[in-house]
C-alpha cells in the first residue's frame, strides 16, 4: 500500500506570472503526487536549466487555486477537495524567505521600537532614553538625546525634502518629541541633535506614535487610556505653541526649543491605549488593552467602529495593510497573530505578539514579532509562517520591513537585526 502511494503520479502544468527567464514551458508533464515545496522547486528549476543552462537554481513557493501548498501535493488535493485525475495547474512564485543574516546593531539597553520606512534610515527607540538613526547594519549617524525614560514607539515623517526628515519618539516620560537632522553622514558620528519640540498632555506612559500621511500631523497613544493629536510644524497657530524654552549651559545660550500641546483628545477606551496607526487622512485606528481596536473620525473625534472586542485579551500592537488597505492585523497577550476582514488567525508563536507589520507593497504578507524570540514571515494564502527568524536571545519588541525585502527587528537583547533580501514580490 504504500509503495503504491509513492508511485502514485498526477498530471501538473506549471504556470507563473514572473517574467523571463522566469517562464517554463507549459505543457503538461507527469510528476509524483507525493512531491512537496522542495520537490517542485527541483523540478521547476531543472526545467529553467534546461531551457538556459547558465540559470542558479533558487527556491520556489507554488499555490493551487490560489493557496499556497504547505505540504505534499497528495495531502494538499485531499484536503482541498480537488480532484487528482485532471491536469493540475500549478503556479510557481519566488519563495520569500531571508537569504542573509547582517552584524546586530547593538544599543544599550532593550530596542523597544523600529521604523523602516524609509530606506536611507532605519529609526530606532531604546530603553536607554536615546533614539538612533542607522544608515546601514552598525552605522548609526545620529543620536537624539532628551527622553528622561524609556522611548515607547517612532515614527519617521516624510516632510517633502530631498535630504531632511522630521521624526516623531514616544516615551514613557510622558511626552512626544520631534526631531529633524539631515540624512547626510556627519564629520564625526553619530552626531547628537536635540528635538525642536516637546509635546506634552498625556497623564501616563506614551506607548505609540503614528504620522498622518501627509505629515502635518501625528496622533498618539497613552496608557492613559487617551488619543492626542499633534501639529508637527514649527508655527504658532491655533494656539498649538505654549512657551519657547530657551536655557543656559555654562554661560552659553542652547538653541531653542518648542514646546506644544495637543490640538484634541479622542477618548472612548477604557483600558490603556498600546497601539495607533494612522492610514488615512480621515482615519486612525487604536488597540488597546480593553480588548478592542476602534476605528476614529478625525474630523468629529468620534469613534466610529468598535471592530474587535474578543478573548478577554489585552492588545498589543495593530497594523492595516493587505489587499485594499482593509485588513486589520494585531498581536495580543497570547500567541496568536489575528488578521480581521475577517480572515483566520494564525498562531504559531508561543508566547504574546509584541508587534505586527503589513508589507507596503504586497497584499499577502506582513512580519509578526513576539515574546518567544522570534520573529515570523507570513502569507496570507498559508496558515504557516513562510520563515521563523531566530536572530534574538530574548522577547522581540518591534518589527518593520526595510528597503522593501529586508526585515528590521529589536529586543530585549539590545539588538538591532537585519535579516535580508526576502524577495517579497
Amino acid at each position: 500500500m504504500e509503495g503504491d502511494a509513492e508511485e502514485r503520479q498526477i498530471q501538473a502544468r506549471f504556470v507563473t506570472k514572473l517574467k523571463t527567464p522566469y517562464k517554463v514551458p507549459a505543457t503538461a508533464i507527469t510528476i509524483p503526487a507525493n512531491l512537496t515545496r522542495l520537490g517542485l522547486s527541483t523540478i521547476v528549476s531543472s526545467l529553467l536549466n534546461a531551457g538556459n543552462p547558465d540559470w542558479e537554481n533558487q527556491p520556489f513557493d507554488f499555490l493551487i487555486d490560489g493557496e499556497l501548498v504547505r505540504m505534499s501535493l497528495e495531502q494538499f488535493l485531499l484536503a482541498k477537495g480537488i480532484s487528482a485525475e485532471k491536469i493540475i495547474e500549478i503556479e510557481y512564485i519566488k519563495a520569500v524567505v531571508p537569504r542573509k543574516q547582517e552584524e546586530p546593531s547593538l544599543h544599550d539597553d532593550w530596542v523597544s521600537a523600529a521604523d523602516g520606512s524609509c530606506p536611507r534610515f532605519i529609526l530606532t527607540g531604546c530603553y536607554d532614553g536615546l533614539g538612533r538613526v542607522w544608515k546601514a547594519a552598525g552605522l548609526c549617524t545620529h543620536m537624539l538625546e532628551g527622553h528622561s525614560d524609556a522611548i515607547t514607539s517612532v515614527s519617521i515623517i516624510f516632510s517633502g525634502a530631498e535630504d531632511s526628515f522630521t521624526v516623531a519618539t514616544a516615551s514613557k516620560d510622558q511626552t512626544l518629541r520631534l526631531w529633524k537632522f539631515d540624512t547626510e553622514e556627519p564629520e564625526n558620528s553619530p552626531a547628537n541633535i536635540r528635538a525642536f519640540k516637546i509635546l506634552r498632555g498625556h497623564n501616563a506612559s506614551v506607548q505609540s506614535v503614528a504620522a498622518e500621511t501627509s505629515g502635518s500631523m501625528i496622533c498618539s497613544g497613552s496608557w492613559d487610556c487617551t488619543i492626542n493629536l499633534w501639529k508637527t510644524d514649527e508655527s504658532d497657530t491655533e494656539g498649538d505653541l505654549v512657551s519657547i524654552k530657551k536655557r543656559k549651559v555654562k554661560n552659553k545660550a542652547k538653541e531653542s526649543q518648542l514646546e506644544g500641546e495637543a490640538m484634541s483628545t479622542l477618548v472612548g477606551h477604557t483600558q490603556r491605549v498600546s497601539s495607533v496607526v494612522w492610514p488615512e487622512h480621515e482615519t486612525i485606528y487604536s488597540a488597546s488593552w480593553d480588548h478592542s481596536i476602534r476605528r476614529w473620525d478625525v474630523e468629529t473625534g468620534k469613534d466610529s467602529a468598535k471592530i474587535a472586542c474578543f478573548c478577554g485579551k489585552a492588545l498589543n500592537y495593530l497594523h492595516v495593510g493587505g489587499e485594499g488597505s482593509a485588513l486589520i492585523a494585531a498581536g495580543a497577550s497570547d500567541p496568536i497573530l489575528r488578521i480581521w476582514d475577517p480572515r483566520k488567525p494564525f498562531c504559531s508563536h508561543t508566547s504574546w505578539v509584541s508587534a505586527c507589520k503589513w508589507h507596503d507593497k504586497s497584499w499577502f504578507h506582513l512580519l509578526s514579532a513576539s515574546y518567544d524570540g522570534k520573529v515570523m514571515l507570513w502569507d496570507l494564502r498559508t496558515a504557516w509562517p513562510l520563515a521563523v527568524i531566530e536572530s534574538h536571545e530574548d522577547k522581540v519588541l518591534c518589527v518593520d520591513w526595510w528597503r522593501g525585502d529586508n526585515l528590521v527587528s529589536g529586543g530585549v537583547d539590545c539588538k538591532l537585526c537585519i535579516s535580508s533580501d526576502s524577495s517579497v514580490q
